[in-house]
């Protein structure tokens, strides 16, 4: 399972046991009656009280943790019955593990899941999301595209929104873009639904370079400046948008932080589903997506879909923790 999805045959969509309500779960069926995926519904659930550790494990706690997991499997198979009714192929795993993040992602990779949904929680007042720990770590380790996914409809015909970065700004490479459009292309095909790309620079970065580099009190001509900056992003921009064959009337290019820009144009647009790529540097530093990505997703409102470089290998164990 590279993170190259250009077939999606198994859909994974993990289940919040103490939520009422499952938007992801919604999504999920919605995409794979669209695709005639399969789907997996995937509950991870642990409490230390009944985890008890190689030399205090008792056979009542032993009875208390099989209890406990048939209950959730039987909570999964009633929340696949309706799924099933409508034609889609719908699996159900409960399984012991934890940290949350860890036991997802552990389960993707065995799986083969080609996208995983799950909810992220969504602040009405003022139309963010509210990332969890656990989000974060998903996007930080999640091989398989990761789409969180946030209460409300998708439109008849979604909007989604490829937010690329042509120049490849950030040590980006420079196929990620590829495949953020290939993703989002299929997917629009998938369910009828419209592609738009987004890139934005910041003018600033041009000038202060600019001035840095000046070693004499010139009078720099920060217009052109900002007009060759402009030229260039444009240039790169028009190129991977037309080859992926995305109308100019749907290509955004916009002067301005992303952080700012990309929320804006997602409502504009009253986009669906913004979709981003994440990088992991190395398994040791925790700054993959870098800090713009972390001030733009807490303000979109919309779903998010991150997806990762073919290259990508998780840090997370494939053998949960014995405490597990």
């Amino acid at each position: 399972m590279g993170a190259t999805m250009l077939t999606i045959t198994k859909i994974l969509s993990v289940v919040d046991p103490t939520a009422d309500e499952q938007p992801a779960l919604g999504r999920a069926a919605w995409l794979a009656k669209n695709t005639g995926a399969e789907l997996e519904l995937l509950v991870c659930y642990y409490n230390e009280y009944l985890s008890g550790d190689r030399l205090f494990d008792s056979p009542s706690l032993e009875k208390a943790r099989h209890e406990v997991m048939a209950n959730q499997e039987g909570h999964l198979e009633e929340l696949a019955e309706p799924i099933r009714a409508t034609g889609v192929v719908v699996t159900t795993t409960a399984k012991w593990d934890h940290p949350l993040y860890e036991g997802i992602v552990r389960h993707a990779v065995a799986a083969g899941a080609d996208i995983v949904f799950k909810d992220t929680h969504h602040h009405s007042a003022v139309e963010r999301a509210l990332l969890t720990n656990t989000d974060w770590n998903l996007i930080r380790t999640c091989p398989a595209p990761l789409w969180l996914v946030k209460p409300h409809d998708v439109a008849d015909s979604p909007v989604f929104v490829a937010a690329i970065d042509p120049m490849n700004q950030h040590d980006k490479p420079a196929a990620l873009d590829d495949e953020i459009l290939q993703v989002s292309k299929l997917l629009g095909e998938k369910v009828g639904g419209h592609v738009h790309a987004f890139h934005s620079y910041d003018p600033r970065i041009a000038v202060a370079t600019a001035t840095a580099n000046a070693y004499i009190p010139v009078s720099l001509p920060f217009d052109e400046i900002e007009q060759q900056m402009h030229e260039d992003h444009q240039k790169r921009f028009g190129e991977i948008t037309s080859f992926h064959g995305v109308d100019d009337d749907h290509a955004h290019l916009v002067a301005g932080l992303t952080h700012e820009e990309l929320p804006l144009i997602a409502g504009n647009l009253k986009a669906d589903v913004v979709v981003m790529g994440a990088v992991a540097r190395n398994r040791w530093k925790r700054l993959f997506i870098g800090a713009t990505a972390e001030r733009t997703l807490e303000h979109l409102p919309c779903d998010l879909l991150i997806i990762k470089p073919d290259w990508f290998k998780t840090p997370v164990e494939e053998r949960e923790h014995e405490a597990a």
